[in-house]
């Protein structure tokens, strides 16, 4: 028997006037960040954005989200690709820490129609 998958949604917030450099990041996401995402376990993982007010929400599926959190974040390329991306995000707690693996918020699931 294979392990459930969890479904996984967060939501973060970029700073307005940095909408369009945070998207053109993405253009050309590295590669090996990719490989280190799916060597987690990030599973059908996709970022949409609500432009207006910077909203991100992220989607992914993985069998056991804390560890593939913190399997993603255990590594080099994750330290480079979320110092380069925090310049794009709103700091959750006014702390000034804006680090995406830091801000994100977890929504709870709450309806599932398979």
């Amino acid at each position: 028997m294979t392990d459930p998958v969890q479904r996984v949604c967060f939501v973060m917030h970029l700073k307005p006037e940095r909408v369009d450099d945070y998207l053109a990041a993405h253009d050309v996401v590295w590669p090996e960040m990719l490989d280190a995402l799916r060597a987690a376990g990030w599973q059908n993982y996709s970022l949409f954005l609500r432009p207006d007010d910077g909203m991100v929400v992220g989607y992914l599926e993985t069998p056991d989200f804390a560890l593939a959190s913190a399997q993603i974040e255990s590594t080099a390329v994750n330290d480079r690709w979320q110092a380069r991306m925090s310049e794009y995000f709103q700091s959750a707690s006014g702390d000034g820490d804006s680090n995406p693996d830091v801000i994100r918020h977890r929504l709870t699931e709450y309806f599932h129609l398979a």
